[in-house]
This record gives structure tokens, sequence and C-alpha cells, in this order.
């Protein structure tokens, strides 16, 4: 996804004596308007869902802020690997699994939390659903420009066509729940396997995953060897103690603060960082209104509990809307928020198409890049690195069908999301 910054030139394009640009003023009618809807909200979250919601809903928030500030890609990253070997960005996705890997363990071993529910593991059944879900999922994020987190951090940053991408998003969300029971139902699977499910439990669980993110690594490294591969783009960021809330935080401080969050919502909310559930709620309610029966289908009389608390009382939900409002104001304090009014008509369809591909995907596949990929890995789920290499496969099918939408080819430089 582009931003607005992306337009500078990437670093390598700046003379090496050449200092940082300094950052845009900030936006005060931006971040006024972002922080009393936060406040709004979260006074709404609290008094009508309880302490331990709305405190999950600051975590969202924080979500929100990291991730704009470190434009920590989940679709770049892999569009960089697969189309110029750049493996900075799955680099620091390794990084991120890494820390959250340690993280869990113990929390997930011992049953650590902060008074919520006994801590479980993010694992999922290993099917076709699985594997047909995380391809149309790896495709769907280079058609649409976006994944779910992206999706919504870039709303807060005033992407208007990105928004398009969330009502496909919600709409094949929605698709994805009505269809469920013939992905679960009507074709094989096996029961989830979890690393941990052997006698040296969760610390050979981390031992073994440790060595598979530094084959990655190692493998990233030794890609981009093999010819002239361009360094990934960042935005000019601000010097000093100004970058913190105005500039562009490195990767790494990203992927750390990331994998913090993360088990800070495990040990608050009980299950890792999740975003896609809440689409299936958000266009099933909708369609609650003009009538039709959605309690009636088979997802929705599995997860019932979710379906009555409603938007506000959905942990999901409200930690999404978190993220979007976190990256409204961390936009506006860096004077980059800019809403695009015009939207080129293939540029839109392909918003709408990637979003239902994701959408669907994510619910067929029992996650997205934050509940499958992310979760399921640090939960130590084999789902989650079975989601992970396919959807790196749709990566390559959805970069061949990106001119149809024209979408131009990519770049290392382009700017994360």
């Amino acid at each position: 996804m582009s931003t607005t910054a992306a337009t500078q030139p990437p670093p390598s394009a700046r003379s090496a004596d050449q200092q940082p640009e300094p950052p845009a003023p900030p936006q005060p009618r931006v971040v006024v308007l972002g922080v009393l809807a936060a406040l709004g909200l979260g006074g709404l979250v609290w008094s009508s869902s309880g302490p331990t919601t709305a405190a999950l809903y600051a975590v969202g928030l924080a979500f929100g802020v990291v991730l704009f500030h470190a434009r920590f890609g989940f679709t770049s990253a892999w569009r960089q690997l697969v189309a110029v070997r750049q493996g900075a960005g799955l680099r620091a996705h390794m990084l991120m699994l890494a820390v959250a890997c340690t993280l869990f363990a113990p929390i997930l071993a011992t049953g650590l939390s902060f008074g919520g529910p006994t801590p479980s593991a993010s694992l999922a059944p290993l099917g076709v659903g699985v594997v047909v879900g995380a391809l149309l999922f790896g495709a769907g994020m280079q058609i649409g420009g976006a994944c779910a987190s992206g999706t919504l951090f870039a709303i807060g940053s005033g992407q208007s066509a990105i928004v398009l991408t969330l009502g496909g998003f919600i709409g094949g969300s929605v698709l994805g729940a009505r269809t469920l029971g013939f992905w679960e139902d009507g074709l094989p699977a096996a029961e989830p396997v979890s690393l941990a499910d052997t006698p040296a439990g969760y610390t050979g669980a981390w031992l073994i995953s440790l060595t598979v993110i530094g084959a990655i690594v190692a493998a990233t490294v030794l890609l981009q060897r093999r010819g002239t591969v361009p360094p990934i783009g960042r935005p000019p960021h601000a010097a000093g103690i100004a970058r913190v809330l105005r500039g562009t935080w490195p990767l790494w401080v990203g992927a750390l603060l990331l994998a913090g969050l993360n088990a800070l919502t495990l040990l608050l909310r009980g299950a890792p960082w999740g975003i896609t559930s809440a689409f299936a709620l958000w266009g099933s309610k909708l369609l609650d209104l003009v009538g039709v029966d959605v309690t009636s289908w088979s997802y929705w009389q599995d997860n019932q509990a979710s379906y009555e608390a409603g938007v506000l009382g959905d942990v999901t939900s409200v930690m999404d809307l978190g993220i979007i409002l976190g990256a409204l104001i961390a936009t506006g304090l860096a004077g980059s928020w800019a809403l695009h009014r015009r939207i080129p008509g293939r540029l839109a369809l392909g918003a709408v198409i990637g979003g239902v591909l994701m959408g669907y995907g994510a619910r067929i596949a029992y996650g997205c890049n934050i509940g499958a990929y992310f979760g399921g890995i640090a939960s130590f789920s084999l789902h989650g690195w079975i989601w992970g290499v396919v959807a790196l496969l749709g990566t390559f099918v959805g970069l061949k069908l990106r001119p149809l939408f024209g979408l131009g080819n990519p770049r290392a430089t382009d700017s994360a999301c």
C-alpha cells in the first residue's frame, strides 16, 4: 500500500551526507478529532463491557500507533520477497515471531493471566479450507493493497481506496461464515497439531520454532545474494525525540512492540490478537437489520455468545476500532493524514475483489495474517506455518493479477502495509 510518504525518494536515492528531512507539521484538527473519538468510544466500551474489554481497546489503540509508525507490512514483505528478492520485511516478521514465541511459551505453559480467562493457544484443524483460504488471502493481499491489519491502519491514515477493501473484506467474511460448514463438514480435515504436544512441551516447541525461524532468515539472506537486490524503501523520518511521535520507526522496533502487544492481549483476553472475525460480525449484523436470519447459520450457532455480545461487547471489534483510531491520531501527529478522493475505476475494483478474497479466505482458513500467521505460529500451531507458506504462494498469483487492476510492478521501495 502506498502512503503519502511514499512519494519521497528512498534512502538510496539521497546523498550520504543529506540529513533526514524535517517532518510535516502536525495536523491539530485530525489529532483532536482522533483523541475525542478514542475517548468517547473508550467510555462506551468501559460502560457497556467493563474494564478488561476497555483495556483491550487501549491495546488496539497502541497497535494502530505501532503499525503506522513502523509501517510494518505483511503484504509488502511478501511482495518484496517474491518480486525483487528483498527479504528485510520477512526478516522483521521472523524477529516478531521469535519474540512472540518466547513470550507465549511461558504464558501458555503456566496459564498466567491478568485476571481474565486462562490463556489458550490459537490452534486450528488442518484441512482443505486452510490451504484454499490461505491461497485466496495471499492473492487478495496483493490485489487489494493491504492485509487485515494494514486495512485498518490505512483507513485511519485516510487511505480512501482501502475503505473499499474493507467493504469487500466484510462481504467476503460474511460469505465465508455462511459457507464454513461446507469446508468443515464436507471435506477431509485433520485435528489441530500443536508443536507443544511432545514430551518436551512448550520448551521443545519454542526450540523447534526458533530453528525454523532461523532457517528462514538464513534463506532470505542467501536469496538476496543472488544478483542485485534494491534496498527496502522507508519514508524519511524526523531526527531525535521527534521521531517517537512524528517519524518512522525502525522495522525491528515495530517487530518487538507488536510481539509484546500480542502477548499482552493473550494475558488480558486469554487468546492471541485477531482481526477478521469482527468483519463477519459487522456484516452479519447489517444483514440482520434487513431481515436475514444469520443466527441460523452454523457459524453463528457455534459463536452465539459473540453474536449476542454485539459490536461493543466483542473484543475483536473494539480492538479493530482502536487500531483505526490509534492510526488516525498517529497520522495526525505526523502531519501525513490525507484523504484520497479520486480512485481510478480499476483500482477500486481491485480493492473490492482483493477484500472479498481475503475475507472469504480468512474465514475458511481460521484466520488471517494476524490470527492464523502471527497468532498461530506464536501459539506453536502447525496450522500457522502451513498458512504462511501457502499465503506466500498466493502472493505469486496476486502479483500476476495486479496489472489487470492498474497496479504497477512492485518494487522494494514501495511503502509497507
